[in-house]
């Protein structure tokens, strides 16, 4: 088997990982030149690794820690990859300016997952968002490229953050039932809120203070989108369809989360596949840029 072969085989390995689990970013990735796709497929499938070791429920912490510590291990010495995510991360670094230092941050993100960290403050959760979304951002900038902007970085970083304030507030009831919550106390003291699922299974909201928070949070993330899409004119057109698309999926969510917050008291809200197609359309258009 020859490298090139090899090579082409660890992307193909990569692009199946993130078209059967990247439900979301799959619709903006896929409007990218095939290339740049690969590359962020590899990008992805890494992220995925790291991600199913901070989630895996049947893993003890200190079996979590060690598989975390694994990963930066090979992440040190890419040139003796043989696992194919590795090998194609290796390559895609080699061809695109791709931040791997981005990968210690995710990890730092997820290990503290797996230790239970608390946010007491907003400011301690941007932390968290920014270790593990704002790292993916600026990988993924990576891979975009961009005209000569300083502080393209920061935009995807900020990006990167109001994203992942929106996967906390759909994914608040999950989250409680294991074992964690993002919400800062500071936020939940302010609204008089204290989470717990009812006996019908729903978040309970006697007083309406977690739908007033949500509301609250829906509007601080909406600041950072605007903040983090500076950085869409400095991307050449097919990376600023890919991630006007992502981001659209997540700002759909987020409108739909602060229409009716009730809609993530039972459930992990999620658009249809078609409606995820029509933000991509979109975008790739550039209808509603």
């Amino acid at each position: 088997m020859t490298t090139a072969t090899t090579v082409d085989e660890a992307y193909a390995h990569c692009a199946e990982v993130t078209k059967k689990q990247a439900r979301n970013f799959y619709y903006g990735i896929r409007l990218l030149p095939p290339g740049k796709r690969a590359a962020l497929c590899a990008v992805y499938a890494l992220a995925r690794i790291v991600d199913d070791i901070g989630d895996d429920p049947e893993a003890s912490a200190e079996t979590k820690l060690q598989g975390l510590a694994a990963v930066r291990k090979s992440l040190g010495d890419l040139s003796a990859a043989t696992d194919p995510v590795y090998v194609a991360v290796a390559d895609a670094a080699r061809r695109h300016p791709i931040p791997l230092g981005a990968f210690e941050e995710l990890l730092d993100g997820v290990e503290m997952d797996v230790t239970g960290r608390e946010y007491v403050r907003f400011e301690e959760l941007v932390e968290y968002c920014r270790c593990v979304a704002g790292s993916v951002g600026r990988l993924c900038l990576g891979v975009f490229g961009s005209r000569p902007e300083p502080n393209a970085p920061v935009y995807a970083d900020e990006l990167g953050i109001a994203l992942q304030q929106t996967n906390i507030l759909r994914d608040i009831r999950e989250d409680l039932l294991n074992g964690r919550v993002y919400l800062p106390k500071e936020d939940l003291d302010r609204f008089g809120v204290e989470l717990s699922v009812g006996p019908d299974g729903k978040l309970a909201d006697p007083g309406g203070g977690l739908a007033a928070l949500i509301h609250d949070s829906a509007a601080r993330a909406r600041d950072w989108y605007s903040r983090g899409l500076r950085l869409v004119p400095s991307l050449d057109g097919r990376s600023a369809a890919c991630c006007t698309a992502m981001s659209g999926i997540y700002r759909t969510l987020l409108d739909r989360i602060d229409e009716q917050p009730a809609r993530v008291f039972d459930r992990r809200l999620s658009l249809s596949g078609r409606e995820k197609a029509v933000v991509a359309f979109r975008a790739l258009t550039g209808i509603g840029r």
